[in-house]
């Protein structure tokens, strides 16, 4: 039969393994205790003082006072701000055996649930967004040339046309959804195969040649001797991640420019270290105000919205390049100068 203290010894040293903050209050309501990652949150100035002075919290101070006077457990929410964003945690208020020894308040950071929810609301919010656009056309066009339109051989063939490109710019839009979905579903999954870089890119010149013509463009391939291009990769995915970049490249260079694809290698440092290869991919576009760049990667995001719509951009392929190259264990670096272009660097571990 442990006797008050010895379970007072006890509960002190379960106290020290719990990796979330936990603290004990007493019968009165006075913190007696907390763990190091309650004092790291809550600071040492917190031991003795009352939890209406500690947490400052209506619905957690009457969750603790319910259970101080009922000795039946609850629960509560508890938000912390700081610098750094606002932290939500689920506290869990337990009352100890005996009752001299007080309550214990667990509390459980349930921050990134917060944050999941959000993305996805965000998400939702986005996606029936950009098919809410096209939808409205289409379904607009087909009134019209039921009606107005109906007899006009002109009309038809233009609001057609227009119907076809909007339908196509949805079918791109449910494409790269599912190809994020396939890329982030794998991303714990490292590539196992060998790929040459080289090739990939190479097939992705063959594939946009036409593209290049088009535009009076030109791809040049840097490669100085000796760098090594073989590497563990997806050679599919990372072919998607060099068609998106020069595809970008050609669509906000300009006609008649030169995209330049620069393969080098590089020593890594902190969690890239060894040997790296760097891809960049260079344009001579108007360039990027850097006040966009940490950005460029979410999720529909766009600099100009009216452009990349009028180019069939999605608002997702930096997203899919992204997390492609965190797949490959790699990193996507974006920089930029305003009226001399931009340089997408993919950084890939050789070994």
């Amino acid at each position: 039969m442990h006797t008050p203290q010895t379970f007072a010894a006890i509960l002190s040293a379960m106290f020290d393994c719990v990796p979330d903050p936990m603290v004990r209050l007493s019968p009165s309501g006075n913190l007696l205790e907390q763990n190091e990652e309650a004092e790291a949150m809550f600071g040492t100035w917190a031991q003795g003082r009352s939890y209406v002075t500690l947490f400052r919290q209506p619905m957690l101070a009457q969750a603790i006072e319910q259970v101080l006077q009922s000795g039946i457990s609850g629960e509560a929410e508890f938000v912390q701000t700081s610098t750094a964003g606002a932290e939500r945690y689920i506290v869990r208020i337990t009352p100890l055996p005996e009752a001299e020894l007080g309550i214990v308040l667990h509390f459980e950071d349930v921050t990134h649930l917060t944050e999941v929810e959000e993305m996805r609301r965000d998400f939702v919010a986005n996606v029936s967004h950009e098919l809410r656009s096209p939808l409205t056309a289409i379904l607009g066009f087909i009134e019209t040339l039921r009606g107005p339109a109906a007899k006009d051989p002109n009309a038809q063939t233009r609001f057609l046309q227009i119907m076809q490109d909007e339908a196509q710019r949805m079918n791109r839009l449910i494409g790269d959804l599912l190809s994020l979905s396939r890329v982030e579903s794998q991303q714990r999954q490292r590539p196992d195969q060998m790929v040459d870089v080289i090739h990939v890119i190479s097939r992705v010149q063959a594939a946009l040649r036409p593209v290049f013509e088009e535009s009076s463009c030109k791809m040049v391939i840097e490669r100085p001797d000796g760098v090594l291009t073989e590497l563990r990769g997806d050679s599919d995915q990372l072919t998607q991640v060099f068609r998106n970049l020069i595809e970008n490249a050609l669509k906000y260079g300009g006609q008649g420019k030169v995209v330049t694809v620069r393969l080098r290698e590089e020593t890594g440092l902190g969690s890239l270290k060894g040997r790296l290869l760097c891809i960049d991919v260079i344009d001579q576009g108007e360039g990027i105000d850097p006040l966009h760049i940490p950005r460029l990667t979410e999720r529909f995001y766009r600099v100009d919205n009216h452009r990349s719509r009028a180019m069939g951009g999605t608002g997702l392929g930096l997203a899919i390049v992204k997390h492609i190259v965190q797949r490959h264990r790699g990193r996507l670096k974006i920089t930029s100068t305003l009226g001399e272009g931009s340089c997408f660097s993919v950084i890939l571990p050789i070994e």
